[in-house]
């Protein structure tokens, strides 16, 4: 079967060497992830775009990275759990609750239980959120706002997780620690 190879800067297309410039430069590194959307301009460039609208939403940068490892937790997708649990971890986030999303369960900050609670239905109900979990979501603190700008981190991680199924990534070496076998 044919895959996607990781590009460098000077391999991807001319369309996509500006935003892999832009990565490098943002982040230090260009992670596997990164260098296989490359492959696509039109892929790499709408992530990151997408990317940069889920930045200013009014989520914390915690509660950003907790949505985007729920995700990918729902949608098994290894690369991403151990992208966003090493970042969480970098972050200095308590492991037990890193822990409590990869395992699927409650979470003890109340919350953050309803935020994690209300992705993962999300996720794997297709969109579609029951009256509990809203209830619970909202009770926490949150509003139709949050609500609405969750999907674009679920819909942030349903490209990068689908491409990792249909052309698994190497997991880089510094998401090794946080990575389960495939």
């Amino acid at each position: 079967m044919k895959t996607l190879k990781p590009l460098t800067i000077e391999s991807v297309p001319d369309d996509a060497r500006a935003s892999m410039a832009f990565v490098k430069k943002r982040l230090g590194s260009i992670s596997n992830l990164m260098a296989t959307l490359g492959n696509s301009p039109a892929m790499l460039n709408g992530y990151l775009a997408l990317d940069a609208a889920w930045e200013t939403t009014v989520l914390t940068v915690r509660e950003r990275q907790l949505v985007l490892l729920t995700a990918s937790v729902e949608n098994k997708c290894l690369y991403c759990i151990a992208a966003h649990s090493t970042t969480l971890a970098g972050m200095r986030v308590d492991a037990e609750i890193i822990q409590s999303v990869r395992n699927r369960t409650a979470l003890t900050h109340s919350g953050l239980d309803a935020l994690v609670g209300l992705t993962r239905e999300l996720v794997n109900e297709r969109g579609f959120v029951g009256e509990v979990a809203k209830q619970k979501f909202f009770a926490a603190g949150y509003d139709e706002i949050v609500l609405m700008e969750i999907l674009i981190g679920v819909a942030l991680k349903t490209m990068s997780n689908y491409l990792d199924h249909l052309n698994p990534i190497s997991i880089d070496t510094v998401f090794q620690e946080q990575a389960q076998a495939r």
